[in-house]
């Protein structure tokens, strides 16, 4: 097989052969062609958290980046009985099961690690969604069980981006006022997904979004360099619940105590996404995609992630 590694964070992503291991019973394997492109995979490189997880308890060999992944299933094991060669689905690597990444010719993953995809469903859209469609899911209704709520309310930051843009519409689908909070440039783009769009360019974004308040979650996929947690908690309600997408270091003591700040990164597998493929599947989830970028370019395509302005997703496609 041929994955996508570099040895360090400053050396280039390149294409490098390894040796494809045999494929256990409950796997399958998947011909690559899209895996949507998230900031954990350029953070792994860093020597992060999780980069340092990966090392630890992920396979041998090249650090091979990506988790979200859609395309056709090349192979199966004997005991995988619901999915066959030819399907194409979409899922998420997890190096804890010491499974490579997604940037690379194929992956084998479990079977409980896809969703096959309805005909019809574009997979390249699909691809997009595993890590920032199921941190937006479960920030919402996993933590801030916001379709259980009455009169459910939800402010959004970071609208625009990946976990955002999904975030906005899924909780309007859920019946919830959805409040973003974007750029002037992406007023229109949060609208038109559902949301009411507060623009951090002008005035205070506290006061415009008490207005719309209090809030039964909160997801925040900007940073609390940008929204300090005392301004988010000032606009939750009593129970409210608020979930940070990006911790940061001084973030971790608050989030260990108790209390209404959580923090969580989605991880995608059949439950988790199951609900997210029947909602694009239904037309009533829209897939933002910044730029389709070649799979050998997937060092570009971290250069801009790490810019931090991404609109919706970018794509690696085979």
């Amino acid at each position: 097989m041929r994955v996508l590694s570099s040895p360090s964070a400053s050396s280039p992503l390149v294409w490098v052969d390894h040796p494809e291991r045999k494929l256990r019973s409950d796997e399958l394997r998947v011909a690559v062609h899209a895996a949507g492109v998230n900031p954990v995979d350029w953070k792994m490189r860093q020597g992060e958290l999780l980069g340092i997880a990966q090392r630890i308890i992920g396979p041998s060999g090249p650090l091979v980046c990506g988790v979200d992944f859609a395309g056709e299933v090349i192979a199966i094991g004997e005991a995988v009985k619901d999915v066959r060669v030819g399907d194409q689905v979409v899922g998420g690597t997890d190096f804890s099961r010491r499974q490579y990444g997604s940037y690379a010719s194929h992956v084998q993953v479990r079977w409980d690690q896809v969703v096959v995809l309805p005909a019809g469903v574009d997979v390249v859209a699909a691809a997009c969604l595993p890590v920032a469609g199921v941190t937006a899911h479960q920030a919402l209704f996993a933590l801030g069980r916001l379709a259980e709520k009455p009169d459910p309310r939800a402010l959004i930051l970071g609208a625009a981006g990946g976990v955002g843009h999904f975030a906005v519409q899924l909780a309007h689908g859920c019946g919830a006022r959805s409040v973003g909070v974007c750029s002037s440039r992406n007023v229109g783009l949060v609208e038109r997904l559902g949301g009411i769009a507060i623009d951090y360019t002008r005035g205070d974004v506290a006061t415009a979004a008490a207005a719309h308040g209090p809030y039964d979650v909160i997801v925040d996929a900007a940073g609390t360099a940008a929204y300090p947690i005392a301004m988010c908690r000032s606009l939750l309600k009593k129970g409210g619940t608020h979930v940070l997408v990006q911790a940061r270091p001084a973030d971790f003591l608050r989030v260990a105590m108790p209390g209404p700040v959580k923090t969580l990164l989605g991880r995608p597998n059949r439950a988790t996404l199951e609900p997210l493929v029947s909602e694009l599947a239904a037309g009533r989830l829209q897939v933002v995609i910044a730029e389709r970028i070649p799979m050998a370019e997937a060092e570009r395509a971290h250069e801009i992630s790490r810019g931090g302005k991404v609109v919706g997703k970018l794509v690696l496609v085979a």
